[in-house]
């Protein structure tokens, strides 16, 4: 199997702490901190590598936590390609209260990159994938990174046979969809922005995940729906799926685990039932780690056994 190509265009340095309780206007002494390589593309190949398979990850950096993103990055021992900017990659982090009913999470906006650094992303892609055969481009897009950015990748998709697994919002998703992508999975709210307030109710989401499907901007729709589950729409069916139930340590990272597993099940041939298998069971397996972990490949393979999709008539 080739290996899967990602690409993070606002990658970041997580970062995970827990406190007694969050009040304002007091110290709040911290526990140990621990920190990740994140933003959605890293996160996916840190879950595909988790999971057994091979990645390649593509992603901008710069400053001294762009350093600290290398060093973090080798000791995951992903394969990587990286585009030095001007800028420094960001941090966010998240706090999670002790007693486990709260968490606070802090997403900075990130670097500012120019027209030559986002360039200069499109271009690595078009030459490290010039051989792939799933491209997941994942997570949100750096100030002043055009907002057709992915679209702009859907082409570069396109024109090397690659299928484009996309994780996005907004505008950015909406511009993509236009293009044209082989796997989608926008959550309940972004799938009701696009189709209109019928999604809310079971019945009336699969049949707009239908009529989206026969516009053909995708082959494979997945949309999220938390601890309610996903909805998978391809031509050939409909499959609902809910998640077993667990006691949640972290929600980080949970949507990058699914996107990571279900992308690793398509490229091994599994049918996409199958893979949407996967792609519940990692994000299920990923709430059962502290902080920034991401899912575990024995939690998976356990979260696997309990996973049965149901489908749609």
């Amino acid at each position: 199997m080739k290996p899967i190509v990602t690409l993070t265009i606002n990658p970041t340095i997580d970062l995970a702490t827990t406190v007694e309780t969050v009040t304002p206007e007091h110290k709040l002494r911290c526990a140990p901190e621990r920190r990740d390589p994140g933003g959605g593309g890293l996160n996916v190949a840190r879950v595909i590598r988790e999971l057994g398979g091979e990645s390649l990850a593509l992603y901008p950096r710069g400053g001294p936590t762009g350093e600290l993103l290398e060093q973090l990055l080798a000791e995951k021992g992903l394969r990587r390609w990286s585009i030095v900017i001007s800028g420094h990659t960001r941090e966010n982090f998240t706090v999670a209260e002790r007693n486990g009913k709260r968490e606070f999470r802090f997403v900075m906006p990130g670097p500012t990159l120019t027209e030559k650094e986002w360039q200069a992303c499109l271009e690595s892609l078009s030459t490290v994938a010039a051989d792939a055969e799933y491209i997941v481009a994942s997570g949100s897009l750096s100030p002043g990174v055009p907002v057709d950015f992915y679209a702009r990748v859907a082409r570069i998709a396109r024109k090397q046979n690659a299928r484009l697994v996309l994780d996005t919002s907004g505008e950015p998703l909406r511009a993509a969809l236009a293009e044209g992508v082989f796997f989608a999975k926008p959550n309940r709210k972004e799938f009701r922005d696009m189709m209109g307030p019928q999604v809310e109710e079971p019945a009336g989401m699969a049949a707009a995940a239908r009529a989206f499907l026969e516009k053909g901007n995708a082959e494979i729709l997945v949309v999220s729906m938390g601890a309610d589950g996903a909805l998978l729409t391809t031509r050939q069916g409909q499959y609902r799926a809910t998640p077993p139930p667990v006691e949640t340590h972290s929600s980080v990272g949970a949507g990058d685990s699914f996107v990571g597993g279900m992308t690793l099940g398509l490229a091994r041939g599994l049918p996409p039932e199958e893979a949407f298998r996967w792609g519940i069971a990692s994000g299920t397996a990923a709430l059962l780690s502290q902080g920034t972990e991401l899912c575990r490949r024995a939690d998976t393979e356990l979260m696997l056994t309990q996973v049965q999709p149901v489908r749609v008539v």
